[in-house]
């Protein structure tokens, strides 16, 4: 497995797998939803470890970082399905944070 992956790695990653496939990528919409489950599935794990409801003893151990994992994948999935450069996306995002945002929370002593 490569380490330090960029976020265009990624995406290329995830292309080439769902290029295999004849289906190819799911609709925004299927993609949605499925990313949907997946918030579930992570909030439900969240809930397990920081919260008040211990599993079952019957339930699969998952981990956050699993979770975590394949909102990943999906999010990505979305982005190539339309064509969204997700490093660009983040770009605009921080630039976002550091202007509109930068005096919003108090700031830790240099």
């Amino acid at each position: 497995m490569v380490k330090n992956k960029t976020v265009k790695d990624l995406q290329q990653e995830v292309d080439s797998y769902i290029s295999q496939f004849k289906e190819g990528y799911f609709s925004p919409l299927a993609m949605l939803a499925r990313m949907t489950e997946e918030l579930g599935e992570l909030a439900r794990e969240v809930n397990h470890f920081y919260g008040e409801k211990p599993k079952k003893h019957d339930e699969d151990e998952k981990t956050i970082e699993e979770e975590l994992g394949d909102m990943l994948f999906v999010l990505i999935c979305m982005a190539n399905s339309l064509d969204i450069d997700l490093e660009t996306a983040h770009n605009r995002v921080m630039d976002k944070f550091n202007t509109r945002d930068k005096d919003r929370w108090t700031r830790k002593d240099s």
